[in-house]
């Protein structure tokens, strides 16, 4: 897979096409793609959506795309990177702010296109047509003003659509919940805990699932799962009478040995040692 680069802050990449060349590609950068005339497929990381005259999708680093072409599509890139966003964002007491933080740091790819209502597609590419004019004043010294303020407008109006809807991965926060949720209630089935189980389940491709998951909580999903069942287990040893081969087969660990081993690897000590220090009189044979 390719990875694009963005030397400068700031660029706008307008083009018209047939059929998209470009393989499937990650880039270092935030990405708003109007869809100015045509229809296809747009593929993002690993989900599909239609597309059609109107639509705004925005993408952030480390989400991955193409697209297929059905009828000749004109398209608009805005590109920014994370000095541009910084820029942006302003001075800390600005109202919208937090706003414009939380939609660059918000999972929006898997809905597809952000945006719905006609009206508001309308003001969004009539911005952009500003956007684009102001290219040709780049040397004056009010072309940044300008531009940051067109900016900061349209993912002001982005933000306004996408926390809006009533798609349950509108907010993102519900749906992290929603699987926190799940892991928490299925900890001792790890056949439910797979990937590919929690893709499909919650509607995200196996290879952004974890991504996702990622920039929600902090971790990765198979270290937020294994640090869950680790800290149950060492409720199991302070607090209950159970054998490790008891633990063991609670937990779905294909013996005691395999137990132990990662119990060390996550606590840096074994469930012997544990148990000893909290006082319990079930040590691990």
């Amino acid at each position: 897979m390719r990875r694009f680069l963005m030397h400068t802050p700031f660029s706008i990449y307008h083009f018209v096409a047939d059929e998209w060349v470009h393989s499937v590609h990650k880039h270092t950068y935030f990405e708003i793609i109007f869809i100015l005339k045509g229809n296809g497929t747009h593929h993002i990381n690993g989900n599909a959506f239609p597309y059609d005259k109107g639509d705004v999708f925005l993408l952030g680093p480390e989400d991955f795309h193409h697209f297929d072409i059905l009828r000749q599509t004109e398209f608009s890139f805005v590109r920014f990177n994370e000095s541009q966003h910084r820029q942006i964002e302003g001075n800390q007491d600005r109202p919208w702010r937090p706003v414009i933080h939380t939609l660059l740091h918000t999972s929006s790819q898997s809905r597809g296109s952000i945006v719905e209502d006609q009206k508001e597609k309308e003001k969004l590419h009539q911005l952009l047509m500003v956007l684009e004019a102001e290219g040709e004043n780049e040397r004056s010294q009010y072309y940044e003003i300008v531009k940051d303020s067109i900016l900061r407008t349209m993912l002001v109006i982005l933000a306004r659509n996408l926390f809006t809807q009533g798609s349950p991965v509108a907010i993102p926060k519900e749906s992290i919940d929603r699987i926190l949720m799940y892991i928490k209630q299925h900890i001792f089935y790890p056949e439910k805990l797979s990937i590919k189980h929690l893709a499909s389940l919650f509607n995200y491709s196996p290879a952004y699932i974890s991504l996702f998951f990622k920039r929600q909580t902090g971790e990765s999903l198979k270290l937020y799962i294994t640090k869950f069942k680790i800290n149950l287990i060492e409720s199991r040893l302070t607090h209950s009478k159970l054998t490790l081969t008891d633990i063991a087969y609670e937990f779905n660990y294909a013996d005691e040995s395999h137990l132990c081993k990662q119990f060390r690897k996550y606590t840096g000590i074994t469930p012997t040692a544990f148990r000893k220090k909290n006082n319990t009189q079930h040590p691990c044979h």
